[in-house]
């Protein structure tokens, strides 16, 4: 078989063979991870985001991605992991009809609670979007930030099913 002449620019177009990985932000006193549990497979639509470049980050993400779960507010940290679980879709709190949301559902706990101060403190994380755009509610995360995001929480990401 001839070896792939494709260029460096044409192979990053292609989809990737697993889950892309993300990080929704939420303030716990408005929806915490206890209620994101709660409310089973059927999951909950991620309504309320109101900035063009999270709605985008939703917008790129398919069935079965996963994200950390992160808490606002006094915590600010990764307490959970979800799922994506529906297509990208009109946000029934939006009457202009320009937003628009996926649904998450709840896949486990993360053992040990990844706080920013740790985030901020681990060289590997240091151009993570956490730590370099720290108020975009939805934020893209690499495979290696995510494995050692996973890592810190005592999580094992090949372990990690939905």
């Amino acid at each position: 078989m001839a070896k792939s002449t494709k260029s460096a620019k044409s192979a990053k177009s292609e989809p990737s063979s697993g889950p892309a990985y993300w990080l929704f932000k939420t303030e716990p006193d408005e929806h915490s991870w206890e209620m994101q549990k709660a409310r089973g497979k059927k999951g909950e639509p991620w309504t309320g985001v109101r900035n063009f470049v999270a709605r985008n980050n939703m917008k790129a993400m398919q069935l079965g991605d996963l994200a950390f779960f992160y808490h606002t507010g006094d915590e600010k940290q990764v307490v959970g992991i979800v799922e994506v679980c529906s297509d990208f879709h009109p946000d029934k709190t939006d009457d202009t009809g320009v937003w628009k949301c996926v649904d998450v559902r709840a896949v486990c706990d993360v053992p040990k609670p990844v706080t920013l101060a740790a985030t901020k403190a681990n060289p590997k994380l240091a151009n993570m979007a956490l730590v370099r755009t720290a108020r975009l509610s939805v934020q893209p995360v690499t495979e290696a930030e995510w494995n050692e995001v996973c890592r810190m929480g005592e999580l094992d990401p090949k372990k990690i099913r939905a």
